[in-house]
């Protein structure tokens, strides 16, 4: 069985964290580790990240960050460490529960076919919290389904969407040091260099919820200057091909004894 390791970036997620990572390692996935990539919320999230590893240290992983520095550094921090504990399918999700736990196995499933699995909002059978207005769903989709679309030309048809499950080799064999953004556009980024260097991509529809505790990050600032970013994300990866893929290690780390 693949030893999968999901990534919880956390800012401000006291309410969610207990009940995530409770959920999370009650799934039917053998091999299975939560890493908790905190950036020092001030609600104390990191503090009640470290009691729950305390308690399951086979289980539970906590990265300390000095700050909040942007969701793009968390990952790439994420990726690293997870390939380093010898994962062979990394997961990144949000911790807020608007990624349903519960499509987990069936998307690790799909990883054995497939170098990327990503959970899609717009897929057949895929679906929007019914708590959204019809602006904030119609952006979402314009979004994806068309201006992300028309520029990048991407074929997955939630180019944004952070629910994805990874496939070792394609971790490895993407250069991270090209990607640039830190913040929403991110997920767009690794999706389009994901298509560019040839890497088999997977989308299992998902019902995507408003999150339940807290308050959602996104606001306009941050829509209007990702619109802005996905031009510069175009001009810099367009040239990309399966032959700018980096070579794979020659070894994986071994378990300690």
């Amino acid at each position: 069985m693949p030893k999968v390791v999901i990534m919880l970036p956390t800012y401000n997620e006291a309410e969610n964290i207990s009940q995530m990572v409770s959920t999370l390692i009650a799934l039917p996935i053998q091999d299975l580790m939560v890493m908790v990539i905190d950036d020092n919320s001030p609600d104390g999230t990191g503090r009640i990240a470290d009691e729950l590893a305390a308690g399951m240290p086979d289980r539970v992983c906590v990265l300390h960050r000095p700050a909040k520095q942007g969701l793009g550094r968390a990952y790439r921090q994420g990726f690293s460490e997870a390939l380093a504990r010898g994962a062979d399918l990394i997961v990144q999700m949000d911790c807020d529960f608007s990624h349903p736990p519960d499509k987990l196995p069936e998307m690790v499933a799909r990883a054995a076919d497939y170098d990327v699995v990503t959970g899609s909002r717009y897929v057949k059978g895929g679906s929007l919290d019914t708590e959204w207005g019809w602006q904030r769903k119609l952006l979402s989709w314009w979004a994806n389904r068309v201006y992300i679309h028309l520029i990048l030309r991407t074929r997955a048809k939630d180019a944004t969407g952070g629910f994805r499950v990874w496939n070792r080799t394609v971790v490895q064999g993407l250069n991270w040091d090209l990607i640039r953004s830190n913040g929403y556009i991110f997920q767009a980024e690794t999706m389009y260099v994901t298509e560019k260097l040839g890497y088999t991509v997977y989308e299992v529809p998902i019902h995507f919820s408003e999150r339940r505790h807290g308050l959602s990050k996104m606001n306009l600032k941050i829509q209007v200057e990702a619109a802005f970013r996905v031009w510069q994300v175009l001009w810099r990866h367009r040239a990309l091909t399966p032959a700018d893929r980096l070579p794979l290690p020659d070894a994986r780390p071994q378990p300690q004894a």
